[in-house]
């Protein structure tokens, strides 16, 4: 099971208007501990950053599955909640889970989000959809 660290970084950025504009970008990646997350986050990002850069913040995040789809260039949450029934006392129970999904649109995202929960034998309803400022995502590499 992965644990996913949401890590922010900050750096002078070149906008598409020749600006140089200082953001605070956030970034999910793979990783044990906290130490680790940011030096994955650190060798990951710094081929793309001319200049300094500094880690502003890491923090685990509650992400508990991720839907890929390489073509899509946003991440949306999806906050779906799966029902269960106690068979004891007949009660509806529900257990809300938070997923990452990759979409270029809402549309994208929900229909990917479906298709990664044609498997699924439990019965669950999606409670929300918003995209997030998420940049990009890291997986664990097994070759480190």
């Amino acid at each position: 099971m992965a644990n996913w660290f949401e890590c922010k970084v900050r750096y002078d950025k070149m906008m598409e208007n020749g600006l140089v504009k200082k953001v605070n970008e956030p970034f999910l990646v793979d990783a044990l501990s906290f130490t680790e997350a940011e030096a994955r986050i650190i060798k990951e990002r710094t081929p793309f950053i001319s200049g300094d850069f500094s880690i502003s913040a890491v923090k685990r995040t509650k992400i508990s599955e991720i839907f890929w789809d390489d073509s899509a260039d946003k991440w949306y949450l999806v906050k779906v909640a799966f029902i269960t029934i106690d068979e004891k006392t007949a009660v509806e129970k529900k257990t809300t889970t938070l997923i990452l999904v990759a979409g270029n649109s809402l549309k994208e995202a929900y229909e990917t989000f479906m298709e990664g929960m044609k498997g699924t034998m439990a019965d669950f309803e999606v409670q929300s959809i918003a995209e997030t400022p998420i940049m990009d995502v890291y997986k664990a590499s097994l070759g480190e």
